[in-house]
């Protein structure tokens, strides 16, 4: 595909991304603080709730309405259709905040084309944020984004939920190095939502997020907008970076503008610990 087609299909997609985004934004707003009945998935670490079925089913019906040559991964559904444009969705990445009332969660949508991220939506519903990204470039809310970083880990703020409970278990190593981030950063702090906090890197509001054992519809949004922000995104599987299809890197480092930080590289990069 010419470049300059690529082009104006990702502002396409771009646009089927917020449109569908923020359709799910009132039920989401209203189910907020609300008594909201959880189940779990694999334990009582990973919940789900009714509303994360009802958001992607929404989801999935405005894209293959606005974009019928699509095939949809979302978290809860799986894979729907057999399009050329493959979707990444989380219908609520922060399902542990959404049911407790904690205003730290997002709605996340990625459109790739051959493998290539090409657009991508976070959406804030409670805040009302609409980060929104296309190969031409970032904007919050209609305005450019063009992130910053500080310098040095001495003035930088962290957004992570590293380490999970399964990295702890898995050993003391986990502790230790969040231990050194602590003791090194300005701040760390842990919020809930990945996509959420990779937004909020390409807004420039933090200086760097990491992620690790995550899954594709966790940062394919996220990913694009804060390489499109002027930020920079590094995706690793095995101590290795991928150079395509990068969503698919289980582990990740994500830095505003021209920052980066050596001690996030190196526990992305250095993770061993599988997906369950």
């Amino acid at each position: 595909m010419p470049v300059t087609d690529l082009t104006a299909l990702s502002t396409a997609l771009r646009e089927v991304a917020a449109e569908a985004a923020t359709a799910v934004g009132p039920m989401l707003r209203e189910a907020f603080r609300a008594q909201v009945e959880v189940a779990f998935k694999r334990d009582h670490h990973d919940l789900v709730t009714k509303y994360d079925t009802a958001s992607e089913e929404v989801l999935r019906a405005a894209i293959l309405r606005l974009q019928p040559d699509s095939r949809i991964l979302g978290e809860e559904g799986g894979t729907v259709g057999d399009g050329s444009v493959l979707w990444l969705v989380d219908p609520i990445d922060g399902t542990a905040n959404f049911a407790r009332g904690i205003a730290q969660f997002c709605v996340s949508i990625a459109a790739a084309v051959d493998g290539e991220l090409t657009a991508g939506v976070i959406y804030d519903p409670v805040a009302e944020n609409l980060f929104a990204a296309d190969l031409t470039g970032a904007w919050l809310d209609g305005r450019t984004l063009r992130s910053t970083g500080a310098p040095h880990a001495s003035g930088a703020t962290v957004l992570t939920d590293y380490p999970a409970a399964r990295d702890v278990s898995a050993g003391p190593a986990a502790a230790e190095r969040f231990a050194r981030l602590v003791d090194e950063f300005r701040s760390v702090r842990r919020g809930g939502s990945g996509a959420l906090a990779l937004a909020h890197v390409a807004a420039g509001w933090a200086d760097c997020t990491f992620g690790t054992s995550t899954h594709p519809w966790d940062v394919a949004a996220g990913a694009l907008l804060v390489r499109q922000a002027g930020g920079t995104f590094h995706g690793y599987r095995d101590g290795a970076e991928l150079t395509t299809a990068v969503y698919e890197a289980p582990h990740y480092a994500a830095f505003a503008g021209t920052a980066e930080y050596a001690q996030v590289t190196e526990i992305v990069r250095d993770h061993r610990h599988p997906i369950e």
